[in-house]
């Protein structure tokens, strides 16, 4: 008679329960560590073994039906939560859709992988390295003298070491060049290699950035000379401006890491305000190249009296502007969503040479 009045009284205040609070409030009454059926349970260990079996029947039975009811009580809650719910929060399925904001692709990421696309039509396999350099990699390998302006601060970032340090400190490469050394490092000759990224130099106007992208390309062999290189990059200028035909001029130039240098224009018209490549009587400096300076294939661990090639280097935001007609370089970086949404592609506007480098 006692389990009985037990049972009613916590049934009850179950189907009265108005909330989750409440009901758990039920819950610890019944059957928390402190709660009544807990109470009894423990009462069961000074009993007689025969009425201890009985009497621990009824208990477990008597909890086990509180606690289904407790169960099915929090689901109507919940159930009853949510109606209150959907009641107040309903949409309106005859109203127009608006149209998901669509993201682009960056000038900056597709030319480089239109740049990759041609080279690896050449038959250049793309290298990597870090942008924080050794001194060693970035500037003495590449047979640049202590003397150089690059060298100064004025002109790299240097990075700060430990006080005491008195080793050569890091900088944040000024070039893609020191790929190329690590590449001869790793694979030896012969090597076809392009070595896409980003730089670093002081330097802030309408054509320059302190941050900014370049692609370099390295190729070594027992033969290759100036005329590989002038093929080759006329190759890649047909190709990446999508021109039939194109003329290419070479003036001599001086770079440490390359002898011979060249300075390499290409032909162009600038009527009506607007570039044209391969055609008109003007010339615009796009790049510069050489054949790879012995003290170079030196510092690679390459023989420079069995092997040979042609080294070059172009800014991949530059020909982006020039191919795509972007007037500043500064907006490269500045994300401006209208600027992206203008001059960016569309992510399924994949680069391939035999399909279309642009849309």
């Amino acid at each position: 008679m006692e389990l009985d009045a037990l049972r009613n009284r916590y049934l009850a205040a179950v189907s009265g329960a108005g909330d989750e609070a409440a009901l758990e409030d039920v819950r610890l009454a019944a059957l928390g560590k402190k709660g009544e059926i807990s109470a009894l349970m423990a009462t069961l260990g000074k009993m007689e073994p025969e009425a201890r079996k009985a009497a621990g029947a009824a208990l477990n039975v008597l909890k086990d039906e509180i606690d289904a009811a407790l169960r099915a009580k929090k689901a109507a809650l919940s159930d009853a939560a949510l109606d209150a719910r959907l009641a107040t929060e309903w949409l309106d399925v005859t109203l127009p859709g608006r149209p998901r904001p669509r993201g682009t692709i960056h000038p900056v990421s597709q030319v480089t992988e239109e740049v990759i696309a041609i080279f690896a039509d050449m038959g250049f396999a793309v290298a990597e390295g870090p942008q924080v350099e050794s001194d060693w990699h970035n500037f003495d390998a590449l047979n640049i003298p202590p003397e150089h302006p690059a060298r100064q601060e004025h002109d790299t970032f240097f990075m700060a070491r430990a006080d005491g340090d008195i080793r050569p400190p890091h900088v944040l490469r000024t070039h893609t060049s020191p790929v190329q050394i690590r590449a001869m490092e790793a694979r030896g000759a012969p090597v076809r290699i392009i070595c896409p990224g980003r730089v670093y130099r002081m330097d802030m106007d309408q054509t320059h950035t302190p941050m900014f992208h370049q692609v370099e390309g390295l190729a070594l062999g027992h033969d290759i000379s100036m005329a590989h290189l002038k093929w080759t990059l006329e190759e890649f200028c047909r190709a990446f401006f999508e021109v039939p035909s194109v003329e290419l001029r070479f003036r001599a130039s001086h770079f440490p890491f390359t002898e011979p240098s060249a300075e390499v224009d290409i032909r162009c018209s600038w009527a009506g305000g607007q570039l044209k490549i391969g055609e008109g009587d003007s010339w615009l400096e796009i790049l510069g190249s050489g054949m790879v300076h012995p003290k170079v294939l030196a510092a690679g661990g390459i023989d420079p009296t069995k092997w040979q090639g042609f080294a070059f280097g172009m800014g991949i935001d530059r020909i982006a502007m020039l191919k795509y007609g972007i007037p500043d370089l500064r907006a490269f970086f500045e994300s401006d969503l209208r600027w992206l949404r203008h001059y960016g592609f569309s992510a399924l506007d994949m680069p391939t040479v035999a399909g279309g480098l642009s849309r």
